[in-house]
């Protein structure tokens, strides 16, 4: 039973009494909860708890499973994509030292093993998308690239080496770079129109390659290698016009002496 202080006549009693029926109205309200939310401490767990918690349990393992097999994928793709990387740079040597046959075969294989990298991996882009893989992806298209411009064939795309866009971007412009030892074998060589035939194939990377204005995190960065090759470009540039240069001089000068001489 609740009182009122209405009910008491008294005035001295009115707070007593309030007083009581707060704490009364509050013991309810704390019974009516403890109802509502049962103890955790005493054991009171519902038995729908109990069957969220197997759940997660598989839940779990469940999530488990997927990274066991994503990091078996991942250990298979990091031990390919060096292979990629071993033979591409085999073939770029083979390039330089005009072993087009063997530079041929190794390319070929560099090529299969890139397939069997990223066939597996389509999947899962984590894995596809790791730098890594973009980064063999980069090296195969330099290796294909500089084969092509050395031996005299059209040079390949980024469908036919099925290489994403920004790799085969920055291997074009390493495999641009990697033309100036070309360009200066055949000038020791005095090969003067082999060597001006490559460094105008550099000149048409580096045109192309120059109208790509896109923020690096879409390019991977291809603004600071195409800036790179500007200054390799440059530098073949003039070591290709000083030895033309000469040569016209040294013709100059056996005309001089002997007029049956041959004009460069």
């Amino acid at each position: 039973m609740s009182y009122s202080p209405a009910m008491l006549v008294r005035g001295d009693h009115i707070a007593v009494i309030a007083l009581f029926d707060r704490n009364a109205q509050s013991l309810a309200a704390r019974a009516k909860m403890c109802q509502t939310f049962p103890d955790r401490r005493s054991g009171q767990i519902k038995e729908d708890h109990v069957a969220d918690l197997s759940s997660i349990s598989r839940e779990v393992d469940l999530v488990v499973g997927r990274f066991e097999s994503l990091s078996a994928v991942r250990d298979r793709a990091i031990g390919e994509a060096r292979q990629v990387v071993r033979l591409a740079a085999n073939s770029i040597r083979a390039t330089h030292r005009n072993e087009i046959a063997a530079a041929g075969d190794l390319l070929a294989t560099a090529r299969a093993r890139y397939t069997a990298l990223i066939t597996p991996l389509r999947p899962f882009p984590a894995l596809y998308w790791a730098g890594y893989v973009q980064d063999a992806a980069k090296e195969l298209a330099e290796a294909a690239i500089t084969y092509a411009a050395v031996a005299g064939e059209p040079l390949p795309g980024p469908a036919l080496l099925e290489v994403e866009d920004a790799a085969y971007l920055n291997g074009l412009a390493e495999a641009g770079s990697e033309l100036r030892r070309d360009v200066l074998d055949r000038l020791r060589a005095g090969e003067l129109a082999a060597a001006e035939t490559l460094l105008a194939t550099m000149d048409e990377i580096y045109g192309a390659l120059v109208t790509v204005d896109f923020p690096d995190s879409i390019t991977g960065g291809l603004r600071r290698t195409t800036d790179a090759f500007r200054a390799v470009l440059e530098r073949t540039r003039g070591d290709l016009t000083m030895a033309v240069t000469q040569a016209r001089v040294e013709v100059a000068l056996r005309r001089a002496t002997d007029p049956r001489s041959p004009v460069l």
